[in-house]
Order: C-alpha cells, then sequence, then structure tokens
C-alpha cells in the first residue's frame, strides 16, 4: 500500500512534465502548417531567406532602382584575360602581325593541344585537318585543309582571333576554351599546316653564322 502511494505521487510530480512536453511539441510543428514547404522553427533565419538583393530584382540603393549595375569602365572580372585586339579588320591585322603563341612547341604541349583540337575541332576539319570532318560535308561549304594555299600560311595571331570571335561559318569558341587551351590547339595546328613536310615550322630555325667573326 505504501509502495503505492509513492509510484502515485512520482506520477502525479511528472504529470507537469508531460504536458508541457505535449505542448512545445504541438506548438513546434504547427508553426510550418500554413507553409508545407517551411521547417517550422528557423535558427538563424539569414541561411534561409538572404539579406542581399538577388539579380534582376529592385534596389533603392541606385539611382535606375535596380540591383544589377554596369561594372566600371576598364574593369574586367577577376581571371578574365581581355583580348588586346578587337573584331575588326583593324584588329585582325595587328593580331596577325604582333599577336604571338607564348607556348613552346614542345610535344608536351602539341600533344595537349592535340586533345583539345579533337574535342573541339575534329568534327569539321577531320582528323589530320583536311576539312573531312564528320559534319563538314553537311556545311554549305567544307572548311579549307590546314595545308592548303588559303591556310598554311595563315598566323597564329590569326588562328586566335578565329577561335575567340569566330569567321566565317566558324563560331567563336571563347566560351569553350581558355586562352591556355587555344594557344597550345594553335601549336597543334601548325603541326598540320606542314604536315608531311621536312621542316616544322614551330621549330626553330638554326641561328645564322655570325659574321663579324675573322675566319681564320
Amino acid at each position: 500500500m505504501k509502495l503505492n502511494r509513492i509510484s502515485g505521487g512520482k506520477l502525479l510530480l511528472a504529470l507537469p512534465v508531460i504536458g508541457a512536453g505535449i505542448c512545445f511539441s504541438v506548438f513546434f510543428t504547427s508553426c510550418g502548417r500554413n507553409n508545407p514547404d517551411s521547417p517550422g522553427v528557423e535558427y538563424m533565419p539569414d541561411m534561409y531567406r538572404s539579406p542581399s538583393y538577388e539579380d534582376n530584382s529592385v534596389s533603392p540603393f541606385f539611382a535606375n532602382g535596380m540591383t544589377d549595375q554596369t561594372p566600371p569602365k576598364g574593369t574586367v572580372p577577376v581571371g578574365f584575360t581581355p583580348d588586346p585586339f578587337p573584331n575588326t579588320p583593324e584588329g585582325w591585322k595587328n593580331a596577325s602581325d604582333y599577336l604571338k603563341d607564348p607556348y613552346p612547341a614542345t610535344p608536351e604541349v602539341i600533344a595537349q593541344g592535340k586533345e583539345k583540337f579533337e574535342i573541339f575541332c575534329i568534327h569539321c576539319h577531320g582528323k589530320d585537318g583536311m576539312g573531312d570532318g564528320a559534319v563538314a560535308g553537311k556545311l554549305p561549304g567544307p572548311p579549307p585543309a590546314y595545308s592548303s594555299a588559303q591556310l598554311k600560311n595563315i598566323t597564329e595571331g590569326e588562328m586566335y582571333q578565329a577561335i575567340e570571335y569566330g569567321k566565317g561559318l566558324m563560331g567563336s569558341h571563347a566560351s569553350q576554351l581558355t586562352v591556355e587551351e587555344r594557344w597550345k590547339i594553335i601549336r597543334y595546328v601548325q603541326t598540320l599546316q606542314h604536315k608531311g613536310e621536312g621542316q616544322d615550322s614551330t621549330k626553330t630555325a638554326a641561328a645564322p653564322a655570325d659574321s663579324t667573326k675573322k675566319v681564320m
């Protein structure tokens, strides 16, 4: 009998705790009933709803009332390398005269260029650069061979401009290839321009004899 009284007393003391727990559970689970996607109680709500402005949204901080603003003149994005020569006849002429491949024509560089060529260029220009790629026959006119009179002597600067801006039926590949990848492709294309010739144009010619030396 005494044991039963003790058990009953403990139960009476536990009832408020149990009741409070039920109330809290009902409160927390009912917070998000109006929105089925709501997580209920949000700790640190900034992680759910960013206080920053979203793209293309209205902003009272600028005169035109928009969040997106034109970058200041002369600035470029981080990691972006601007092309110093524009897509104009004068720009192409200057690129042909002054734009040079900064990567040496080593077997490693040429192999890396070939790898990218076979991903981005082979479908039109063909495996050996003969203009006989898988889709070349479906074009209004296939691209000329790199070893043809039309392209054999095209400069590396002109090739870079073609990759950057596109030319003829060829579209721009600026969004697909980094500056480094473009130059390495050009090194490989140079081997196709002179394929089969005894002297690869990408190799440095021997230095001329020094005429100032006396003949012994």
